[in-house]
């Protein structure tokens, strides 16, 4: 797979609504519902993506500890499930189950969301304060597969104990790294 960057979404930017299906309980969940007064993450992820799978065990770690501190967790697929059906809903399903998500995993069928958010690979990060503004997009941290650096979640704790603390995110951000996103 080749290394795509993500483009980086501009600060500042309102997170762009959405209603999509949850691929395990089968139901439509709305941004609006599923936002926090605290802080959004939303993250596009998919099944087959080896940048995904790298880091998921530590994501799903880091995504418990700060739920429990009012931060809300939304991950996303938009990946065309025609040619990869290891990124449709039933397959999504069934990782979120194994893995016993604590977040939503909703499926962008039209792919529209993505292409609202400017997301381009997988994984890719975005952090929304209390009114929904971008304070935060880029990468979980600088482990990807083969490079030999431990998963931490460094980048994206880091802006998430910002918040926490009532502080400025830094604006220095890298771009996430990953598979590109699957578009029809």
């Amino acid at each position: 797979m080749p290394e795509v960057a993500s483009t980086m979404l501009p600060l500042g930017t309102i997170a762009p609504s959405f209603t999509l299906n949850d691929s395990v309980t089968d139901t439509a969940q709305s941004l609006l519902t599923l936002q926090s007064k605290v802080a959004t993450v939303i993250m596009f992820i998919c099944n087959h993506c080896p940048y995904v799978q790298l880091i998921l065990p530590k994501l799903l770690t880091v995504a418990r500890h700060y739920q429990t501190q009012g931060i809300a967790f939304v991950a996303i697929s938009s990946n065309d499930s025609s040619k990869f059906p290891e990124d449709g809903p039933d397959k999504m399903r069934e990782l979120a189950t194994l893995h016993s998500f604590s977040f939503p995993y909703l499926y962008d069928a039209t792919q529209e969301v993505a292409k609202a958010y400017h997301a381009a690979c997988t994984p890719d990060f975005y952090i929304f304060d209390q009114a929904l503004k971008c304070v935060y997009r880029g990468r979980f941290d600088d482990a990807t597969p083969g490079n030999g650096k431990p998963v931490t979640g460094y980048d994206l704790c880091q802006a998430l104990d910002s918040i926490l603390k009532n502080t400025a995110v830094s604006t220095e951000q890298h771009p996430s790294v990953g598979c590109n996103i699957k578009w029809r």
